[in-house]
């Protein structure tokens, strides 16, 4: 064997033999020490993700006045895919809105 190679087999032989503690430690942990911090955590996600829920409609009606502005000057110029731009405006808002409302509600929150 080359050096290279035992050098591999060491740290790979070292890795295996250091994970054995972690699984035996792994049931026995005191998390009550940490619970007023964790609680702060998940207020402060929760006050971000109202945060970001009106972040996402101020997006939804910014799109929407500009697509709509866009479909105007089309439809005055007679240009052809109108009704597919106003398909993938309408699809956008949607899928802005739904996000907002399907999301948290996959991860448990009522916002």
């Amino acid at each position: 064997m080359t050096k290279k190679k035992i050098v591999y087999l060491v740290i790979v032989l070292y890795g295996l033999l250091q994970s054995y503690p972690v699984y035996a430690r792994c049931g026995g942990v005191d998390y009550s020490w940490g619970a007023n911090s964790l609680a702060t955590m998940h207020d402060f996600v929760v006050t971000m993700m109202l945060y970001v829920l009106y972040i996402i409609y101020a997006i939804a009606s910014i799109v929407a006045i500009i697509a709509s502005v866009q479909i105007y000057i089309k439809m005055n110029n007679g240009e052809d895919g109108v009704k597919k731009s106003i398909q993938l405006v309408v699809g956008a808002c949607l899928f802005l809105v739904g996000a907002s409302i399907v999301f948290p509600a996959f991860f448990g929150y009522r916002i």
